[in-house]
């Protein structure tokens, strides 16, 4: 099982990012996949989920601004997040219950 993240960066506040999870080893969509953040000196944070059913629900810190979706041809996860804040800025993982972990995108918002 391997998850891989990528389209993190630097963006302004206000600003939108699309961070892809990218899964190999197994099939999205026969698993609830999951997206977390760990801000510096912070634990680390649930931020969406994505079940095999395709139902969604997000952090009440981001619900609205940030969506998970999911492509099953691509085995890929999508979290589109927009109007970002300084709050935002972690580094986001991929999560595959119960053990597998993406090694992480760093998201910064800074003006």
């Amino acid at each position: 099982v391997q998850l891989v993240e990528s389209g993190g960066g630097l963006v302004q506040p206000g600003g939108s990012l699309r961070l892809s999870c990218v899964a190999s080893g197994f099939t999205i969509s026969s698993s609830d996949m999951f997206w977390y953040r760990q801000a510096p000196g912070k634990q680390r944070e649930w931020v969406a989920v994505i079940t095999r059913g395709g139902n969604t629900n997000a952090a009440s810190s981001v619900k609205g601004r940030f969506t998970i979706s999911r492509d099953n041809a691509k085995n890929t996860v999508y979290l589109q997040m927009s109007s970002l804040n300084f709050e935002d800025t972690a580094v986001y993982y991929c999560h595959r219950p119960t053990v597998y972990w993406g090694q992480g995108t760093q998201v910064t918002v800074s003006s």
